[in-house]
């Protein structure tokens, strides 16, 4: 594989899918020298079938507003690849959203989920959708249009959706009660299900215990351990929420949320009754986290327009969206002392600010091992709605530790490098790469 030539095919077919490029550009670098070792992925070509999506499948979703107003959204679902086991992914509802951020998230899903030991292909899908500002009968009736059009391709053992940004336990909710109206059955369609409908316990948690979980092993091989450090955190959702009461638990200090409108600090380190505030906090759809700081003065301070990642800290842990983290963060955390890097969020750094963790030899932990947990649980549900029963949330999180420890022993095997130093990201990319590689080869030319 000569890795240039295939991202120039690649560039000149999908022109401006910016997000998507760099996604498959990061792998194909990390695996290209594995690749070359094994013919038989040259002979069936591997790589040039894997970083194009099986198929994509782009709709209107026309719904009426509360004023009576019809409006149209454009609704996608993206099915990447199927080699280990049914396509899994969320849905993301954000005014942002474009096709070439889900087939970055679904090529990201890919080797995610291979990660996790569980049978899940990759896939993404959501709508330029946005809930903020949107009543709840205004989000229902848009996601019982988005499911009249998704339901047909989707299924247990074909395709299953979950919840990502703007898609949290109320829309599965409306999505899931409409694919049970249309498809006349109870399945494990989706995931992120409620308690009383099918759900899996602490799969709101997920993404952020697997994170601390992942993380607490990065400092284990450095024989270190979390109690008493100092934690900067982006984002102020479900995955910073589950980071933040996670790593409070285990002795740390949770020192920063943000939002677009800027971070807030919290020297100290936030509380119980901090961290009970995030979930409220963001159910209020305004997307700012300067209320935060109103809501505990004193204690916390806002700091308008800028990032988290100026606050002194032993851990950085971006947890909002992609490319959050760029270059000159990251040499601004590197001055100000970080030890670890723990990227939660999707594709959270940037290639600029990657390199500088490289050239610092600052550990750095990609986004699709160490925001596996999320997944992995997701993947747990699927086994329970399979076998008509409920894990106790002491199970659950038994496997979704071992899981995120064999996501941590598969970095090192695949990423330690001869002088010790463990290169995370390419340690997860060829682990998942191999992994789904090797499925394909088995299974022929599909």
């Amino acid at each position: 594989m000569k890795t240039n030539e295939l991202l120039a095919q690649l560039s000149a077919r999908h022109p401006g899918e910016t997000e998507y490029l760099q996604a498959v550009g990061e792998v194909l670098h990390s695996v290209e020298a594995v690749y070359n070792r094994h013919p038989e992925f040259e002979a069936l070509a591997i790589a040039e079938r894997l970083v194009e999506p099986d198929r994509i499948f782009t709709f209107k979703v026309p719904w009426v507003d509360d004023r009576g107003r019809v409006q149209v959204n454009t609704g996608y679902r993206v099915q990447f690849n199927n080699a280990i086991g049914p396509y899994k992914g969320g849905l993301r509802f954000h005014a942002s959203v474009n096709l070439s951020i889900l087939k970055f998230l679904g090529f990201e899903q890919i080797f995610k989920n291979a990660l996790t030991t569980l049978p899940m292909g990759g896939a993404k899908g959501g709508s330029d959708f946005s809930p903020k500002g949107k009543s709840d009968g205004e989000i229902m009736r848009f996601c019982q249009a988005f499911m009249t059009e998704l339901w047909r391709y989707i299924g247990p053992e074909t395709d299953v959706p979950a919840g990502d940004i703007g898609v949290g336990g109320r829309e599965i909710g409306y999505l899931y009660g409409m694919y049970r109206k249309l498809a006349h059955e109870n399945t494990g369609v989706l995931t992120g299900k409620g308690m009383t409908y099918g759900g899996s316990r602490i799969r709101p948690e997920a993404t952020g215990f697997g994170a601390v979980y992942f993380t607490a092993q990065m400092l284990a091989d450095k024989g270190d351990t979390l109690p008493g450090k100092r934690i900067a955190i982006s984002g102020f959702g479900n995955v910073a929420w589950g980071v933040a009461l996670k790593a409070t638990e285990l002795g740390a200090k949770v020192i920063t949320v943000s939002g677009p409108d800027g971070y807030v600090s919290v020297p100290d380190g936030l509380t119980r009754e901090m961290i009970d505030y995030l979930p409220e906090l963001r159910a209020t759809n305004n997307d700012v986290v300067a209320p935060f700081a109103e809501e505990f003065s004193g204690a916390a301070t806002f700091v308008a327009g800028r990032k988290p990642w100026e606050v002194p800290c032993d851990i950085a842990m971006p947890c909002a969206t992609q490319n959050e983290l760029e270059g000159n963060d990251a040499e601004t955390l590197a001055a100000n002392g970080v030890r670890y890097v723990a990227e939660v969020s999707n594709m959270g750094c940037t290639p600029e600010a990657i390199e500088t963790f490289a050239r610092h030899r600052i550990p750095y932990g990609p986004g699709k091992a160490v925001n596996a947990g999320g997944v992995a649980v997701s993947g747990l549900e699927m086994s329970q709605n399979a076998m008509k029963l409920n894990w106790t949330s002491a199970e659950v999180d038994s496997r979704l530790q071992e899981i995120m420890h064999a996501i941590h022993a598969a970095c090192v095997e695949y990423g330690t490098e001869p002088d010790g130093f463990i290169n995370y990201m390419n340690g997860a990319n060829i682990a998942g790469f191999m992994k789904v590689a090797r499925a394909m080869v088995e299974q022929g030319v599909l």
